[in-house]
């Protein structure tokens, strides 16, 4: 019966829908044409989702089928964005600054219906609808009572022809409070219990040898997502396995390496963008050889998880700025009040899944690399976060994690993420086959060796003080990083010896820094973090904790170094006053950086790999986020002993104070560094890298990569 209710919600929504279009005067001025079109778009949407998951659909012209999926993101595309009333600056310019971003917001918020309509989840669909004609209504009334009012002969009547600002407020903040709850369970157990029942069935049972299965799939399928379903297609058995066995013995060893029970858990997701399902089903048989039960759902972006972040399978991006624009939607209704709200919806939410999530092994991840970068821009009209709301979001986001740690015992579970490259990051497809080639030779390299070469740096800086790290060139690095004291340096390391388990590639070393003393600058002359460039980034630390900033993306530009330190504060530390330094650590995958420098590549690898290719250094929490009381030992056998700062110590009597809930890693190529060292309590110097070269006697087969490079 309740079925039967939403069904005929929907119908009638929809139904109301297709007359907007037809409807003339029914509201003010320039806000027809909004709704107009907005309910244009969603009809496009929901009767191009029926039509692709249709039987008429699986045996279509895939020409007709790439038309159709295109249809679905054809007013957000870069050709169209401007003219979209998803456009902050055209919907502030058509609208006037106190209801445009409100309707701008409602229009996007409308797009994010489509994840829902393709899993058959008709009910989120509806409560989206059902808040575009409440708007409707809203300015329908209001043009009705000015119209009556002119009848009256009230001269002044125009004025009251559409609402005021803060009853589309109330509108869209009552959305949010209702259905808070529903949004985010149905988020939580997709992700740690059943997954997504289309996308579950699509990696058991579509044909991927007819590129139909990705047009069908409800994501934004560009060259990208094509190219590397073809490329994984051409792909003998034999590379395949070598691909997924890579990726499912990783997760196994991270569980082993950390003393963790993968017997006791379940439940793996699998997180990866489309394109991929070749080498995904490969990894499920895999998964399914050890017992465990794979599942995929899709990642959604929805007004309700911009306090938050949510992750999963994913297509590709049809406009980044269009995304950039409308990931702080939420600060238009965010107050105490619905700050609350939604922290009370989340308990709640994790509630509904606390028993099942304890099966949830965690995630094993696919990140590709190889976009062409992204350098957002400034929209006008763009909606952020204040102050008040980012410490709201902070805290938010903080009980997220304690309770995503609870719910699926964090100490318990564990994860592995590999890359590999998008066709994207080359300009034909015998180029795309070579880095391809490449990246599969780098994620399979000989971990023993790695191990015996990094054992050797670990035991060097075992018995140092600090490390200093300077750069050259360009370059100006000049930081000094303390380092923890072990009481029993015959049983205790400092340093993690990080082979190729939960983070592939294999080659680094790394440690959680002493912040006292830990001062200087960091400087990259250009890097990639999570996709955005940085120009000339500059980050001097006091104490171990972020004291000033600064980048050189705006120059030229007016107010250029009070941008460049907002786009910082945003993007980096996420809104919080500081961060500590939470990693020092050194990339040893000399051939990755060689990989990189040949193809022009270095810009544009993915975090896991470009961390690998130099020393770097994190900003945020600590790498033992949340497990800081587990023991785990290096190949050696020696316990990591390193694993808390002094903010992390504060995990027991007040964890709200432990953790900032990021982590960002800088890496500063091998080309702009010139010293690397680690300094004894005497002040003896232990060299490690020397103008991008390793010195310690015992690396040097880290090298021949570099001869030329460097």
């Amino acid at each position: 019966m309740e079925n039967q209710t939403e069904n005929l919600r929907f119908a009638l929504a929809l139904n109301r829908i297709r007359e907007i279009p037809r409807e003339t005067g029914a509201v003010s001025g320039a806000f027809q044409g909004y709704f107009q079109e907005t309910a244009q778009e969603i009809l496009t949407i929901v009767d191009t989702a029926r039509y692709l998951r249709s039987k008429e659909a699986e045996t279509a012209d895939p020409a007709l089928l790439k038309e159709k999926n295109r249809a679905l993101y054809a007013d957000i595309l870069p050709e169209h964005y401007e003219k979209s009333w998803c456009c902050p600056k055209k919907a502030g310019e058509a609208l006037g600054e106190e209801l445009g971003p409100y309707l701008c917001a409602i229009a996007f918020e409308m797009r994010s219906m489509i994840p829902f309509l393709f899993e058959g989840e008709e009910e989120h669909a509806l409560i989206r609808m059902e808040l575009f004609l409440e708007v409707y209504r809203c300015f329908e009334d209001a043009k009705k009572g000015a119209d009556d009012a002119i009848e009256r002969g009230e001269t002044d009547a125009a004025a009251l022809a559409v609402p005021k600002a803060r009853f589309v407020r109330g509108i869209l903040a009552g959305y949010v409070s209702d259905y808070a709850q529903d949004e985010l369970s149905y988020d939580l157990y997709c992700r740690l219990v059943a997954g997504s029942p289309s996308l579950n069935a699509m990696m058991e049972e579509a044909d991927l040898s007819d590129p139909r299965y990705l047009y069908r799939s409800g994501f934004y399928i560009s060259q990208n997502e094509m190219g590397t379903a073809a490329h994984l297609q051409e792909l003998s058995e034999d590379t395949l396995a070598k691909m997924a066995d890579t990726f499912t013995e990783g997760y196994r060893i991270g569980f082993e390496t950390t003393g963790k029970d993968l017997s006791k858990k379940h439940t793996v997701d699998l997180v990866y963008t489309a394109g991929f399902e070749r080498m995904m089903r490969r990894a499920q048989e895999n998964f399914k050889a050890l017992g465990k039960h794979c599942i995929a759902h899709r990642e959604l972006s929805t007004i309700f998880q911009q306090m938050g972040r949510t992750n999963g399978v994913t297509g590709g991006a049809a406009n980044h700025q269009a995304d950039y624009d409308h990931r702080e939607d939420l600060s238009l209704v965010l107050d105490d009040t619905l700050a609350n709200r939604m922290m009370e919806s989340l308990r709640e939410a994790f509630r509904t899944v606390e028993r099942s999530a304890h099966e949830y092994a965690g995630p094993a991840v696919v990140e590709p690399y190889g976009e062409k970068p992204f350098a957002p821009k400034e929209t006008k009209g763009r909606c952020s976060f204040d102050k008040l709301q980012n410490r709201q979001v902070t805290k938010y986001r903080q009980k997220f994690t304690d309770l995503y740690n609870e719910a699926v015992i964090g100490e318990n579970r564990s994860f592995t993420i590999i890359s590999f490259p998008l066709p994207e990051i080359a300009e034909d497809a015998k180029t795309y086959g070579e880095i391809f080639d490449e990246t599969i030779r780098l994620n399979t390299l000989d971990y023993r060796l790695y191990q015996t070469i990094q054992g050797k740096i670990i035991d060097a800086l075992n018995v140092c003080d600090h490390v200093i790290v300077k750069g050259r060139g360009k370059n100006r690095t000049d930081l000094t990083v303390a380092l923890y004291q072990p009481a029993d340096p015959d049983k205790e390391d400092i340093f993690e010896n990080c082979v190729a388990d939960v983070n592939i590639p294999v080659g680094e070393v790394f440690t959680t820094p002493v912040l006292e003393g830990t001062n200087g600058l960091l400087h990259v002359t250009g890097v990639y973090l999570d996709g955005l460039y940085y120009k000339d980034l500059a980050i001097s630390f006091e104490d171990g904790c972020t004291k000033d900033y600064a980048c050189a993306n705006f120059a030229g530009e007016e107010n250029a170094e009070e941008k460049g330190r907002a786009y910082i504060e945003e993007n980096i530390l996420f809104h919080h006053k500081f961060l500590p330094m939470g990693e020092c650590a050194i990339g040893t995958n000399t051939t990755a950086y060689a990989v990189g420098e040949k193809y022009g590549i270095s810009g544009r690898y993915g975090i896991l790999i470009a961390e690998k290719t130099g020393p770097h250094f994190a900003v945020g929490d600590t790498c033992y986020s949340h497990e800081e009381d587990l023991v785990t030992r290096n190949p050696d056998g020696k316990i990591i002993a390193a694993r808390e700062n002094d903010f992390s110590r504060k995990r027991k009597e007040n964890p709200e104070e432990a953790y900032f809930g990021c982590h960002t890693d800088i890496t500063i190529p091998y080309r702009e560094l010139g010293l690397f060292a680690g300094v004894k309590a005497d002040g003896t110097e232990v060299p490690i890298i020397e103008n991008g070269k390793f010195v310690l006697p015992g690396t040097e087969d880290l090298n021949p990569p570099l001869s030329g490079i460097v």
